[in-house]
């Protein structure tokens, strides 16, 4: 098959993006019409001279950046157009189910009102639900670079909302704050009915990506490609079938990997890890999820039954229901055989 068929088998695919932050979405053309919106001077120019700082070293300096942007969010119709602007691009890329994080301690340590936050992102959940078709969750994530108190009192206010949400996470900065730093916090959502997921193993070593697992009780890892340098470990996430959310270009750009040959991907899914694929930040990050497939496909010489199982994986570890999962499933299925007919 030609580039420009395998392509289009990928996009036709349904697939599940549950490693997404919205806040990641923000577009440079986007944030400066916010800017002028609000009568906020941007740090950088022009939308080129912005896109052109998007040369990470690690994730600080990327994160440092990301809060930065965040400031042109600013009321409910900011957080709807940024959401909506997700969703027109995932529906093109073929993603039918989106499990997306926010960091609400991101907004509310700027003087924005958690409800202005909810509101706008559930706003355009739901207007993306009628006019793509596209089925959702929420997941709140706490910011592990502040205080276990800090999160405890987001949590808390988080909670008059919980029927909103299919759990809670933790991202930011990995190094030097494990999950075990947020163990009470996450008791205290798991007792609240939430489930929980957390970022581990992508800059921190696998001993955060055990202690997610052990202490935080998450139902998947987010990121988790350093789980390789630790054998029993990869043993355990093959046995138990702990999802991975891999995210390729975002582990490429910020140097935790230096090209897309590198990556561990196809390894860890010939060991039978159920791994999948997608675009963490993908404004910052250079491609949203059809693009990440494309680099793991091209880089990684995938074949097409490797492809589908990505893209099965996706929908098997999502928080859609069994019924939905499995009329995903079969048209994975239907498109997979016809694909290997090809």
């Amino acid at each position: 098959m030609s580039n420009d068929a395998t392509a289009e088998f990928i996009r036709k695919l349904p697939k599940a993006e549950l490693h997404l932050h919205i806040e990641g979405t923000l577009e440079p053309e986007l944030t400066f019409e916010l800017a002028r919106k609000h009568g906020v001077t941007p740090k950088y120019p022009s939308v080129e001279a912005l896109r052109a700082a998007y040369d990470f070293s690690d994730l600080q300096s990327f994160l440092d950046l990301y809060y930065a942007g965040a400031d042109v969010l600013r009321d409910e119709d900011d957080f709807h157009a940024l959401t909506m602007a997700y969703l027109r691009r995932a529906h093109a890329d073929g993603v039918v189910h989106t499990e997306i994080f926010f960091d609400p301690q991101t907004h509310t340590a700027r003087g924005i009102a958690f409800a202005t936050v909810f509101a706008g992102i559930h706003r355009a959940l739901r207007d993306g639900e009628r006019e793509f078709g596209i089925s959702w969750r929420m997941i709140p994530n706490f910011l592990r670079h502040l205080s276990a108190d800090d999160a405890m009192r987001t949590l808390e206010e988080l909670l008059p909302y919980k029927r909103h949400f299919a759990a809670v996470g933790l991202d930011s900065s990995e190094r030097g704050h494990p999950p075990s730093k947020f163990t009470a916090v996450f008791a205290r959502a798991r007792r609240e009915g939430l489930r929980t997921v957390a970022h581990a193993g992508e800059e921190g070593p696998p001993e955060y990506i055990l202690e997610a697992l052990d202490l935080l009780k998450v139902s998947r890892i987010d990121h988790g490609v350093r789980c390789e340098e630790d054998e029993a470990l990869v043993e355990r996430l093959v046995r138990e079938q702990i999802p991975l959310t891999v995210c390729p270009l975002s582990n490429v750009k910020l140097c935790v990997y230096k090209r897309i040959e590198d990556h561990n991907l196809k390894r860890l899914l010939d060991r039978g890890l159920k791994v999948m694929v997608n675009s963490d930040d993908p404004s910052y990050f250079g491609g949203y999820v059809l693009d990440n497939y494309l680099a793991v496909q091209r880089g990684l010489n995938l074949s097409k039954p490797d492809v589908a199982q990505l893209a099965r994986n996706s929908i098997e570890a999502s928080f859609l229901d069994t019924a939905a999962k499995n009329r995903w499933l079969a048209k994975i299925e239907a498109l997979a055989a016809q694909g290997s007919s090809d």
